[in-house]
């Protein structure tokens, strides 16, 4: 669920529980060895001015403290000062991604993307966006904690942040930090989670200018999976995937599941120019939700036509799961990619198998579990949702019925 808050440790710098005044008598050592940043606090819990403190000799062994008072003070006084003026200032959202459990290929279309048919589900791995509302009105700053994703306008974040002012004429800008959780390459349209959660946070800020529909329309300009989280958490996805039928979750969502991605990823380029449509399965999309929604997940319902082309771009990727499949028979209730790869999906148990902990090969592995996870109409994704299982099945007329 949205809520507004104040960050108890802007853009991940450390905090010091000190009171902020230095001893009578000078510096003590243990004060200055506290590192470059030290946040200080006072007893009304709000953060007090940041300090780095630096101690040296002069030629005559005295010692010198230079106190140099941090910028960020300066920042948080102006995002509150901001927040005053519009009665919210900072917000922290959950971006969880999504797996596909089946996704069919039905064909390539003139404008030379591909027609699927595919049920997607958000889990709950996700990311962490902390949004301030900046008063300079003039450029949103982004930063991460992940070495090479990109800060500009290369961005899904940022591209998403534009296209709000674009089309609602709204003058927001926002520092924006990223603590990334959800591998890149890795199938699980972590990006297109992010440019959903900054549409849906930059509606926040602007007093909900647009309804969920808008929100869920204009984010197809941005790319082909972000519509899909403006469903409630699970969808019957059409066309190049930005036709979203939401349907009720048809799996208990307390059903466990382990992701597995090595740390090669799959170019969805490459995967999609590897694809022969001579090849891919025959089955009607539409029978395995049916099949899915009344007799749960099986093996043979969790069909990806991008695992062929997936497996000749990354041979190791096909060999892994083979060896899950043989080393899990029995614990799991399919083994299947997600996306274009490059994450391996074991529905039925949290855990991998052994091998991958004892094998060499496997040490750089990403390696997490999971559940699946739905919202509300008027929330956002929270990650400590509540866990329950739907207390009956849906049967295909339910599911289907209304979809595009």
């Amino acid at each position: 669920m949205a809520s507004a808050h104040c960050l108890s440790s802007h853009y991940g710098l450390p905090r010091h529980s000190g009171q902020g005044r230095l001893p009578r008598n000078g510096p003590s050592l243990s004060l200055l060895r506290q590192g470059p940043f030290s946040h200080h606090w006072n007893q009304t819990g709000r953060r007090t001015a940041c300090r780095r403190i630096f101690a040296s000799e002069n030629a005559s062994g005295r010692k010198q403290v230079e106190i140099v008072y941090d910028p960020e003070d300066k920042m948080n006084r102006w995002v509150d000062e901001a927040g005053r003026n519009t009665g919210l200032s900072r917000l922290t959202l959950f971006s969880p991604c999504k797996v596909n459990i089946f996704l069919r290929i039905t064909g390539r279309r003139e404008d030379g993307y591909h027609d699927l048919a595919s049920l997607f589900h958000v889990i709950s791995l996700g990311d962490t966006l902390k949004f301030s509302l900046s008063p300079t009105k003039r450029k949103d700053h982004l930063s991460t904690n992940v070495p090479g994703v990109p800060i500009d306008e290369r961005n899904l974040i940022i591209k998403a942040l534009n296209l709000y002012r674009k089309k609602t004429g709204s003058d927001n800008f926002f520092w924006i930090h990223l603590d990334k959780k959800v591998p890149t390459g890795a199938g699980l349209g972590g990006g297109s989670s992010n440019a959903a959660t900054a549409l849906w946070a930059a509606n926040q800020f602007s007093g909900c200018l647009a309804t969920e529909q808008e929100l869920q329309e204009w984010s197809g300009e941005i790319g082909s999976d972000v519509p899909f989280f403006f469903s409630h958490g699970a969808a019957y996805c059409t066309g190049r995937g930005e036709v979203v039928g939401d349907i009720p979750s048809p799996l208990p969502l307390d059903l466990p599941m382990v992701l597995i991605k090595p740390k090669e990823a799959c170019p969805t380029a490459e995967v999609y120019k590897r694809l022969r449509l001579e090849q891919t399965s025959r089955v009607d999309p539409s029978s395995l939700l049916a099949r899915i929604s009344t007799q749960g997940i099986s093996q043979d319902a969790c069909v990806n036509d991008l695992e062929a082309p997936a497996f000749e771009v990354l041979p190791s990727l096909k060999r892994l799961k083979q060896r899950i499949l043989a080393a899990g028979r029995g614990e799991y209730d399919a083994v299947f990619m997600s996306g274009s790869g490059s994450t391996l999906v074991g529905i039925g148990s949290p855990d991998p198998p052994q091998f991958i902990y004892d094998d060499e090969d496997y040490k750089d592995v990403f390696i997490t579990e999971a559940r699946f996870l739905t919202r509300a109409s008027g929330d956002w994704y929270s990650s400590t949702a509540a866990v329950a299982a739907p207390t009956s099945s849906y049967g295909k007329e339910d599911l289907l019925g209304g979809l595009p």
